[in-house]
């Protein structure tokens, strides 16, 4: 779908429909600044849902922590369950910065705890923005922190098609080159392993994996898989793959 469409069995009421109309009349004048007020439980991510759908425009929802980004998000993909609903926010459940406390001489490293999922769904949320326009995306602060070209980033896809001739061996050096790890042990999110003329690629976005079956040097199928127990789950007649991290060089 590429265009915003608001699913739910409730219509605006009371003051919503006014709101509405004028917040979509500001965003055609060129306002750079609105407000929208209302008490908690007043309908404004409704509102707001209604007024993305109405604008049809890439839309950024700024929120000052991640207890408030999460209740967002969720309320947003009910909302707009065909559109590319994102959530970025910082991937640490725990980071402690290097200190020294000079009363006592010590020294206190620097420790932090990644989290898997919320680095898969940064990952996701870039590659809507690069691939799709109907996408609102909710995230902290921390999207304010740069992360390299975007020039770079799109420059960086792999398309793979269908009856597209390939080199295997090509494709490789390029997954590669997309910061992803051959694994034939581990198949875990962002590695790829190879057998024989089947590539399997874990992209570091997705919860599934692809199988790009080649015959010779000619795509033969591609098929997203589950990871863990191979079955197959769809057939697509192309993908796109895109990095493995924010931070790529272009090819």
């Amino acid at each position: 779908m590429d265009r915003f469409e608001v699913v739910s069995p409730f219509k605006p009421q009371g003051d919503q429909p006014q709101a509405i109309e004028k917040l979509v009349e500001g965003l055609a004048a060129g306002r750079k600044f609105q407000c929208l007020m209302g008490v908690t439980g007043s309908g404004k991510t409704f509102t707001m849902a209604h007024v993305i759908a109405r604008a049809q425009r890439p839309t950024l929802i700024i929120s000052h922590n991640k207890t408030l980004a999460a209740q967002l998000y969720e309320e947003f993909r009910e909302l707009l369950p065909g559109n590319a609903v994102g959530y970025f926010v910082s991937y640490y459940d725990y980071y402690q910065p290097e200190a020294y406390i000079p009363q006592r001489d010590i020294y206190i490293e620097k420790d932090s705890s990644r989290n898997d999922d919320l680095d898969r769904l940064r990952l996701a949320a870039t590659s809507n923005l690069v691939s799709r326009r109907d996408v609102a995306l909710v995230a902290s602060v921390s999207c304010i922190f740069g992360l390299g070209s975007p020039e770079d980033y799109k420059a960086s896809v792999v398309p793979v098609r269908v009856g597209v001739e390939v080199d295997r061996d090509e494709l490789l050096e390029r997954l590669i080159q997309l910061q992803y790890a051959r694994n034939d042990v581990d198949f875990k999110r962002g590695t790829f392993r190879v057998r024989g003329d089947v590539v399997e690629l874990h992209p570091s976005y997705e919860q599934f994996a692809y199988r790009i079956e080649l015959f010779g040097d000619e795509v033969a199928r591609i098929t997203a898989v589950n990871p863990l127990t191979g079955e197959a789950l769809a057939e697509h007649a192309q993908v796109f793959i895109y990095p493995a991290v924010h931070y790529v060089m272009p090819p």
